[in-house]
């Protein structure tokens, strides 16, 4: 079953438990609303159209939050003119939950009623994962990290060789450094002499 009916200047295709976004309207969250300018009505498969309205029909919501769409670029532009022009729009919306689509004399029943919906801003804010820390600081840990195990690597394995020589009653052997050459510096460049100009 669904109905046709008109919302704040638009026209809407709404069901039963169907999220709609609709122009702000000047209830607050948490409302039940209804509205009367129901188009066309489509009760399994029996259609009734309004002239221009079906008569004693009628839309029953509940108004979840206010919210602002997204951002639209209103640019404006003429060539060689130097006129240029921009702006942002958001506009502003109403989040409603379509509890049932009455006819006449019909009222609401208690199941309707107690329809309820998350709104879409704690559905996106609980989505929304935190990062636990930044990227460069987990990279610069886990390099930490390496360079510890590779030094631990190191110390074990001299102290291995120190007790098998000390073991076997010879002098423990020096690790041999090797010396770096100080490095050569480029011969400096001799300044090219300046030729006479001669004068006409």
């Amino acid at each position: 079953m669904y109905a046709i009916v008109e919302i704040a200047g638009l026209q809407y295709k709404v069901s039963r438990k169907q999220r709609v976004f609709v122009h702000r309207l000047e209830a607050k969250a948490g409302d039940s609303v209804e509205f009367s300018k129901v188009l066309l009505v489509d009760n399994d498969g029996k259609i009734t159209v309004g002239t221009p309205v079906v008569d004693g029909a009628r839309v029953a919501a509940k108004v979840i939050s206010h919210l602002q769409g997204d951002k639209v670029i209103v640019f404006k532009k003429k060539r060689r003119k130097g006129y240029r022009k921009l702006n942002g729009h958001r506009q502003q919306l109403t989040e409603l939950l379509i509890q049932a689509v009455l006819g006449k004399g019909e009222k609401l029943s208690a199941e309707d009623a107690k329809l309820e919906m998350v709104s879409m801003l704690e559905q996106k804010e609980k989505s929304r994962v935190k990062p636990t820390a930044r990227v460069w600081e987990t990279a610069e840990a886990e390099e930490e990290a390496e360079v510890e195990e590779v030094e631990a690597e190191e110390e074990e394995a001299t102290e291995a060789d120190a007790s098998t020589e000390l073991s076997a009653g010879t002098k423990p052997k020096k690790k041999a450094t090797a010396k770096k050459a100080p490095a050569k510096k480029a011969p400096a460049k001799k300044a090219a002499a300046k030729k006479p100009t001669k004068k006409k």
